[in-house]
């Protein structure tokens, strides 16, 4: 059997083309695309008298650009077939034909018969960063198998990039030995060791190793028709391994040096090889599972194609008898623990001995050392053995792999949640440090990276399905708890009950705390967030909700909060699309001072924290003008049959006065307010309408509500039917902020088709409240049942409605937020 053909491709003509059988003669061809004229030789195989003689063509293409082939020539028996490597291949995915990595067959074009003498071939190159063609002629009986890359260095078949290279220095005193890792290459330091002497060298491998000598920008897989390489700065041997080594040292390479012109070697070095497989894993596919993978493990997208590994903050407390999180202590205290956390798998393959002799280091970056806790259990399944490795003012951990055990399976909890100061990435390191002589220190050999992404803090807006609400009872809300549980029941939806000693008489549920959730691959759980208003309801949140897959966190803020900075002031939108972007989780919604200088503004460290989620991208709306200063005043939403699945409610003191004017018209300008409430003054639609002081200032709140009306629409990306104005009047206090006039009806209880709508006590016509006739008039034909809730006394005196005195938690989106287009 004759050596194995070598392909030279050298900018865009092919230069040598060289097939070894027993005969072979010298041709002169001309590239079909440049014309340029070369010295070829081609072979014979044995039986086909006439060489074949196509025309030979290596030429850079870009997508979409069509060459045409011309064939010429006579072959007996056989065929023609193209050949094309490229940078990326089609689907993205590289493939491997022979020796070359990510060379792709294309189909065969044609056979060329004895009576054909030209064939020409269109072929068109599509979705290709960069790519070569061969025209490679496949005579039988013989086989040619493309054996040498064209432009770049070897690559490891499936992995993403160019292999990790590693220089290794020879000596021709005494062969030197080292570890070669599988999916990497070494380059040989054959100049840095040749003797005084020597100009040229000779380089043979056993057949475990892939050696390539590039000279010249040429890169040529031995062995090869050259016996001898220059000695020079541009010549370079590399080489790789496929194969797991089965002893220590069963691979080798022999440098052979010659002098000006001498037969015999001048001096020789010896390298002995060890090839292991050393790979760092986690969920790069998001599969839930971790497996080994040919992504680009190092780097982390976004998107439906998007890949990279997820970690959760392990917020929860899944032992009842811990008195902090879970992401605030070093132990694992239980195995449910353990599901929480992200797993990352170190795999180690080939001699055991050579792991006895190198250290493997797994290793955090300094910056990612506080956001991070890895724990290892070894081989035990005993929760004392898993021990807390790495994290804190942990930055590395020296890996002992076991004789009988190619697996080391690591647990990763994330301890905090990107902000302002924190991306949400956090790169993983494992290291083979080779020990030399003994007192120096050790060498660095091979390094791989995994990069996990902390899972972002998600709202849900109304529209999802309700799991559980939350109310607080006070000394003076019975009715109300009684009217909400009832509510809840119908809707068939559990009630938590906040008793009066866990509250301190604190009412206001919807402003303490957010609920929301977080979600990796293989696991989801609720996380509440806790505002930084802290009063009455200060410890509620982890007192009572914090435990088992029920995740916390919180804010520090650094001075005392605003009104701005309770949750009442924090809704979110259902999914939309805007412009052609799509917000699949929604968007958050925060109220401010916007467009005012100097008022109230929700506090930097919330704001930053709900900014640096960027799965819902929050929208700033202008709220300074109420008295409370909360979003839910003006505006909530609700399910939908038809559109966009929603609707937008806006408090509008527009549609009141329309109402109320309608009302007069046809004779009903004596019916009162508040009927049935005591000591309450009881206006008449007619002196609604007549108070000038009253028109005035709800002119003033409607351009408010009309400017973030406009926001709302441009950021959310809604049409006027989209939105339903909600009548609503509003009264002045001293500083000239708005309250509601009567109950506030926008700030509702959505629990999926059931409204709980505050009792607005409306003036009678015909007996019938004509606020809530009218209310019921715009929802009811969506679907959605209204019912409407007294809490006059016990929460609409005290500026607050049903929304500010309860509280849901919801389903999570079905959407998993990693996908999502950024």
């Amino acid at each position: 059997m004759g050596k194995a053909p070598r392909l030279h491709p050298k900018k865009e003509t092919l230069k040598q083309f060289c097939c070894f059988f027993p005969s072979w003669e010298n041709k002169t061809f001309h590239c079909c695309l440049c014309e340029e004229p070369w010295e070829e030789r081609v072979a014979a195989a044995p039986g086909n008298k006439t060489p074949l003689s196509p025309v030979l063509a290596s030429h850079q293409l870009s997508s979409g650009v069509t060459l045409n082939i011309l064939w010429r020539g006579v072959l007996q028996g056989g065929s023609v077939s193209l050949l094309c490597w490229g940078k990326k291949a089609p689907f993205g995915r590289k493939q491997r034909l022979g020796a070359f990595s990510g060379c792709v067959p294309l189909p065969l074009i044609h056979a060329l018969s004895p009576e054909s003498s030209a064939v020409r071939t269109q072929l068109t190159a599509q979705r290709w960063d960069q790519a070569r063609l061969w025209l490679i002629p496949s005579p039988r009986p013989g086989f040619i198998i493309p054996s040498c890359r064209p432009s770049q260095h070897p690559r490891v078949p499936g992995a993403a990039g160019m292999a990790q290279q590693r220089r290794v220095h020879l000596c021709t005193q005494r062969p030197t030995s080292t570890v070669c890792v599988l999916g990497t290459e070494l380059s040989l330091d054959v100049l840095g060791s040749a003797p005084k002497d020597a100009v040229a060298f000779h380089v043979q491998g056993t057949p475990g190793v892939k050696v390539y000598v590039v000279h010249e920008t040429q890169s040529v897989k031995l062995p090869s028709s050259v016996c001898r390489w220059p000695l020079a700065a541009s010549t370079e041997v590399l080489l790789t391994m496929e194969a797991l080594s089965k002893d220590v040292g069963d691979e080798k390479v022999r440098i052979s040096y010659f002098g000006e012109a001498s037969g015999v070697p001048v001096g020789r070095a010896m390298l002995y090889l060890t090839c292991v497989d050393v790979s760092l894993d986690a969920d790069t596919s998001r599969s839930g599972s971790v497996g080994r993978t040919m992504m680009d493990k190092a780097t982390w997208t976004w998107g439906p194609d998007g890949h990279g590994a997820i970690l959760l903050v392990n917020c929860d407390r899944d032992d009842p008898k811990s008195r902090v999180m879970d992401n605030r202590d070093t132990a694992v205290r239980s195995y449910e623990d353990l599901k929480d956390m992200s797993q990352m798998v170190l795999r180690t393959r080939g001699p055991r001995t050579i792991f006895t002799g190198h250290r493997l280091v797994l290793h955090v970056d300094f910056g990612d050392a506080d956001k991070v806790g890895v724990f290892y259990g070894g081989n035990s399944v005993s929760l004392e053995e898993y021990k807390h490795v790495l994290g804190g003012e942990k930055l590395a951990y020296a890996v002992k792999p076991s004789r009988h055990q190619e697996e080391s399976i690591f647990f990763v909890e994330g301890l905090s949640f990107p902000d302002a100061s924190f991306s949400g990435l956090v790169s993983f390191h494992v290291t083979l440090l080779e020990s030399p002589e003994k007192g120096l220190l050790e060498i660095p050999i091979f390094t791989d990276t995994v990069v996990f992404r902390v899972a972002p803090w998600i709202m849900t807006p109304n529209t999802l399905a309700p799991l559980e609400v939350f109310v607080c009872s006070v000394e003076d809300n019975e009715d109300f708890v009684a009217a909400v549980s009832a509510m809840a029941e119908e809707a068939k939806c559990p009630v938590t009950i906040c008793p009066l000693p866990e509250n301190r008489n604190d009412r206001w549920i919807q402003d303490e705390v957010e609920f929301g959730y977080v979600q990796a691959p293989h696991k989801t759980f609720p996380v509440v967030f806790d505002s930084p208003r802290d009063l009455g309801l200060k410890d509620f949140p982890v007192k009572s909700i914090l435990g088992p897959d029920f995740g916390y966190v919180a804010r520090d803020v650094l001075k005392d909060a605003s009104s701005l900075d309770s949750f009442g002031n924090l809704e979110v939108s259902p999914p939309v699309t805007v412009g052609g972007k799509e917000y699949p989780l929604g968007r958050i919604l925060i109220g401010s001072s916007f467009p005012r200088f100097g008022g109230r503004r929700m506090a930097r460290a919330v704001r930053d924290f709900l900014f640096a989620q960027r799965v819902q991208a929050p929208v700033e709306l202008y709220s300074d003008w109420l008295h409370v200063g909360h979003v839910d005043e003006f505006l909530s939403f609700i399910p939908a049959p038809d559109r966009k699945g929603f609707r937008l409610l806006l408090a509008s003191p527009s549609a009141c006065y329309q109402l109320f004017k309608e009302k007069q018209e046809q004779g009903f300008g004596e019916a009162a307010m508040f009927q049935g409430l005591q000591a309450v003054p009881k206006p008449t639609i007619n002196e609604i309408l007549a108070n000038e002081v009253l028109r005035k200032f709800n002119s003033y709140v409607q351009n408010c509500i009309s400017w973030n009306r406009d926001i709302l629409k441009r950021e959310l990306g809604l049409a006027e039917q989209d939105i339903i104005d909600i009548p609503q009047l509003f009264q002045g206090n001293e500083q000239a902020r708005a309250n509601a006039f009567f109950p506030d009806m926008v700030n509702m209880l959505v629990l999926g088709r059931h409204l709980g709508i505050p009792k607005p006590f409306g003036p009678l016509v015909a007996g019938q409240c004509c606020l809530e006739e009218r209310v019921r008039a715009l929802l009811e034909p969506l679907g959605l049942s209204c019912t409407f809730i007294n809490d006059y006394f016990s929460y609409h005196v005290l500026s607050g409605e049903v929304h500010c005195g309860t509280n849901v938690r919801r389903k999570p989106f079905a959407f998993k937020w990693w996908r999502m287009v950024l």
